[in-house]
């Protein structure tokens, strides 16, 4: 046989070997495929992560300054005709900081900023949202846009990839595949943890059976769907989650504390370089993992376990040093601060909120009775099994070994809930996506003990069959009805008289900062003004909208239709044409209107 054939037989066993795996992550990635080509619309906050991740030092939008001071020095001062000549600059300008810091051209640079906001161009806000020839795979943008948000950067460097590679286009499928990548990441984890905790929990034979069931419950939730839905960096830290947990279960099974410690650094920094909620999970394992090692008096390892998380510390936050900001004095963190300092004020609200959120985004509300249940019936058996039989030799250490492990299963989740639905700004499924699949993993731990004492006392498959089966099915069941968060269903319209309209500018009425939700649309009109009421109402630059033979009226559901209708009336001479869109459950409102007849 030569050795082509040889490789090709190799391959061909692997693949049969593995295929239950395989079709499991097959399924599953298909049915979640499916959930993307559904999704129309986008949050807010995943249009932001477009800008973020793909304006050119250039991180928000603001009506009275459409180029930022960053991005302007960039374009007129650093980029030359050449690369030579931008280097040179990048040089000088080094320099220049180095000799004279703050009196510096760089930090003394102003920004274009009008005194009213100004017209913005289809082609300006296609440059915040997408990537073209001159900005593709430029990270030094995505660092320094998102030092200026409340979030780390690695996300945003992703997202920015993807864009890089399809440049020019916003959709679903840039930012959800990278989801889907996470997904199936955990997957395989949950596939593997299910082989390594089996023979410690004592369940050896049914490792890869564990394996499987978790990976198939977490692909078939909601919790899945959600996460992979919204274009934000929840997918990635649960991902980091995951992997940190694989290494830690890993790591105390072998008790290899002393070496291979890069992957532990690296999963670390890379988690805190996605979202600070990571440190919730993090910081929590590690407290768990530590008092075990020293509770087993183990102390040289502790301290090699230490001094690698010390060294991930020390390099997560010398390579992003505006997390320490972003933490203790942005706006965002002072809040998240707040609510933790609240102490129990509103705290059962918010737990009965997020508690709701869990049991509809990982198993459901019958599931769950059913693995109480089954939870119950576990602990009587044990009791019994316990109080009929004789100690076996080694039964203690065993038993001692799977109470660690449980603890190392159980109080990170547990804590993570606890500081989530405490800290988090809103109650929404978010900012516990990283628990979900943790949460499932111990379903599927539950449902493989449970049928493990079955089979042993009543010698017989059927109960399991039935007990899986059941699960399995209510997993779908709640799949093909799931409630379309992050879908935005009915946006496409929207989009579609945006396209229509393309030639015809726009005015934008909003109210906060809404219009960040709306960006795909208004890169399609030929320019935009974004403006307050108030602003509309007291703009003393009235003839470049006065001028206008027709112009598309964009209004927010926070403002008030009515009066923005009497003031481009009575003081643009605009009239009402046609309504164009009024009843999306988002709440915009599209209006035409055209010059009134003198």
């Amino acid at each position: 046989m030569s050795d082509k054939a040889g490789k090709l037989a190799k391959k061909c066993i692997w693949i049969k070997d593995r295929l239950p795996e395989l079709m499991v992550l097959l399924v599953c990635m298909l049915l979640l495929g499916f959930g993307v080509s559904r999704k129309e619309g986008y949050h807010m906050d995943e249009m932001l992560s477009f800008e973020l991740a793909n304006a050119e030092f250039n991180p928000w939008i603001v009506p009275t300054q459409p180029e930022g001071r960053l991005a302007k020095f960039v374009h007129n001062e650093l980029e030359g005709d050449s690369l030579g000549e931008t280097l040179q600059n990048i040089v000088d300008t080094v320099t220049d900081v180095l000799e004279n810091r703050g009196n510096s051209k760089l930090l003394s640079y102003e920004a274009d900023v009008y005194e009213e906001p100004v017209w913005i161009t289809s082609e300006q806000f296609e440059d915040y949202i997408t990537v073209d020839e001159g900005d593709a795979f430029h990270y030094l943008s995505v660092y320094f846009n998102v030092k200026d948000d409340n979030h780390p950067p690695l996300h945003f460097m992703l997202l920015h990839t993807m864009s890089s590679l399809f440049r020019g286009e916003v959709n679903p499928w840039i930012g959800c595949s990278i989801n889907m990548l996470c997904v199936a990441v955990c997957m395989i984890l949950l596939m593997k943890l299910g082989v390594l905790l089996a023979p410690a929990l004592g369940m050896e034979e049914k490792g890869r059976m564990l394996g499987l069931v978790a990976a198939l419950l977490y692909g078939l939730s909601t919790g899945a769907m959600a996460t992979t839905l919204l274009i934000r960096m929840y997918g990635v830290v649960t991902c980091f989650c995951m992997l940190l947990l694989y290494i830690h279960v890993t790591k105390w099974l072998t008790g290899e504390y002393d070496r291979r410690n890069k992957g532990l650094i690296a999963v670390t920094v890379l988690g805190f370089w996605t979202q600070y909620f990571f440190l919730f999970y993090c910081l929590l394992l590690a407290a768990v993992t530590a008092v075990l090692l020293w509770c087993k008096k183990r102390g040289r390892l502790l301290a090699c376990y230490v001094r690698s998380m010390i060294i991930a510390a020390l390099i997560g936050v010398a390579s992003f040093p505006f997390a320490v900001s972003d933490v203790f004095s942005s706006g965002r963190g002072v809040e998240a601060l707040d609510n933790l300092a609240s102490g129990l004020t509103g705290y059962g609200t918010r737990l009965a909120s997020f508690g709701e959120i869990l049991v509809g985004r990982t198993f459901g509300p019958f599931l769950w009775v059913i693995l109480v249940i089954l939870a119950l019936v576990a602990l009587g058996l044990v009791f019994v099994e316990k109080r009929t039989k004789k100690s076996e030799e080694g039964t203690a250490e065993r038993a001692s070994e799977r109470s660690h492990l449980i603890a190392m299963l159980t109080i990170p989740v547990a804590g993570y809930f606890l500081l989530a639905a405490r800290m988090s700004p809103y109650l929404v499924d978010r900012y516990i996506m990283p628990i979900f699949p943790l949460v499932i993993l111990l379903g599927a731990l539950l449902l493989g003990g449970v049928t493990r004492i079955l089979e042993k006392e009543y010698k017989g498959r059927t109960a399991t069959c039935i007990i899986l089966g059941a699960a399995l099915g209510s997993q779908l069941w709640g799949l093909i009805g799931y409630d379309g968060t992050y879908l935005y269903r009915g946006y496409e319209q929207q989009l579609e008289l945006a396209q229509e309209y393309e030639e015809s500018p726009c005015i934008c009425v909003y109210d906060g900062v809404g219009y960040y939700e709306n960006l795909l649309e208004l890169a399609q009109y030929d320019k935009t003004l974004l403006l307050t009421l108030d602003e509309l109402q007291n703009r003393s630059e009235k003839e470049s909208i006065s001028s206008l033979e027709q112009v598309i009226v964009l209004m927010k559901p926070a403002v008030d239709r009515e009066q923005v209708i009497a003031v481009l009336n009575d003081q643009y001479h605009l009239t009402l044409e046609s309504e164009l869109l009024t009843d999306r459950e988002a709440g915009d409102g599209l209006f035409l209107f055209v010059k009134a007849q003198e």
